[in-house]
């Protein structure tokens, strides 16, 4: 498979005034044509720091690079100039931002925001470009675009407003769609049908998709692959199957087993993990995870385990699965299926 986008060992920092806060610290990962990866963890784990370096949207200062490539069609856009990148966001890179009523212009109507980038990045004429975003409305499932093009992002509901930020993303049908918690805050039933129009989308345009969350259920719906990341680091990457039914770090049995599932009895209590992540402007010199693992060792909390390869798809970062570490089994819940 093609690679659209491939992180190398991408480390980011912020500069404050108690010290270098280390966000992102190494992550590696990669994401073919067609295909969705959902980077998943709790708030604080450096999903969105991630997200928004790809697009170069952190701001220096304070925020910078420290080292690593961000290797996307061959090109480093870790070195790209701010003129180079304002080529490819929102033409090959575009983003869903993760609240559509700070990210939309409100002095501006959603017809003129989905034409800005047609016209920008494609060369059309306005007219061109206000028949092709009518057209986008309309492809997102939004009624009468015609007139609904004329109004302002407060005359959207919650989930018009997330679909216009989709027809805003999509409009030049970029190579890359990188979705910051595309359905918090929606209810139930609008986020299954965002989930399901990106989908949908997905297979019309054929682009690649990042999905940001901490919703899991969302992950097993729409995801190919999954990136699971704890303070900073990738802990644990593998393919859907593999994470929910074959888990091997223990901070991924903690996100499982704190998923309600419909199988469980009403009385079955959720499993929550102890503790909060580490503080990240004096990170650990061991696992981040060791303080709130119910099995860690001395090793743990010395040093940081090497990535290794459970199979060719499925690699885990975690002294457990050293060949001379006890066995330790999930505990029950943190596996599907069971």
């Amino acid at each position: 498979m093609t690679k659209v986008l491939d992180v190398k060992d991408l480390h980011v920092s912020f500069n404050t005034f108690n010290g270098e806060v280390q966000a992102v610290r190494g992550v590696t990962f990669d994401v073919t044509k067609g295909e969705t990866v959902a980077i998943v963890g709790e708030s604080g784990c450096g999903k969105s720091v991630t997200s928004q370096t790809i697009m170069r949207l952190i701001p220096n200062p304070p925020g910078f690079i420290k080292e690593g490539q961000i290797v996307f069609e061959g090109q480093d856009l870790a070195q790209y100039s701010e003129k180079q990148m304002e080529k490819v966001r929102g033409n090959d890179i575009a983003m869903i931002f993760q609240d559509p009523m700070t990210s939309l212009n409100p002095t501006m109507t959603v017809g003129r925001q989905i034409t800005e980038g047609l016209i920008q990045h494609q060369n059309m004429s306005k007219q061109e470009a206000h028949e092709k975003a009518i057209e986008m409305l309309r492809l997102v499932g939004i009624p009468s675009p015609e007139s609904r093009i004329k109004q302002y992002p407060h005359q959207f509901s919650g989930g018009m407003r997330q679909r216009a930020m989709i027809a805003i993303a999509l409009a030049c049908q970029p190579k890359l769609l990188i979705a910051d918690e595309p359905t918090t805050a929606l209810d139930v039933t609008i986020q299954a049908q965002i989930i399901d129009l990106m989908k949908d989308l997905q297979n019309k345009i054929d682009t690649s998709i990042i999905l940001i969350t901490h919703d899991l259920g969302v992950v097993a719906d729409i995801a190919d692959r999954v990136v699971v990341m704890y303070a900073g680091k990738v802990i644990e990457t593998g393919k859907l199957d593999e994470i929910f039914y074959q888990p091997k770090h223990p901070y991924t049995w903690g996100l499982l087993a704190s998923m309600p599932r419909l199988d469980q009895d009403d009385n079955t209590e959720l499993l929550p993990i102890p503790g909060s992540p580490p503080n990240l402007l004096n990170p650990p010199p061991g696992c981040p995870f060791a303080a709130r693992c119910p099995h860690a060792m001395k090793v743990c909390t010395e040093q940081m385990p090497e990535t290794t390869e459970v199979s060719t798809t499925h690699q885990v970062a975690c002294w457990l699965d050293h060949p001379l570490a006890p066995d330790v089994k999930p505990p029950a819940g943190a596996v599907r299926g069971e």
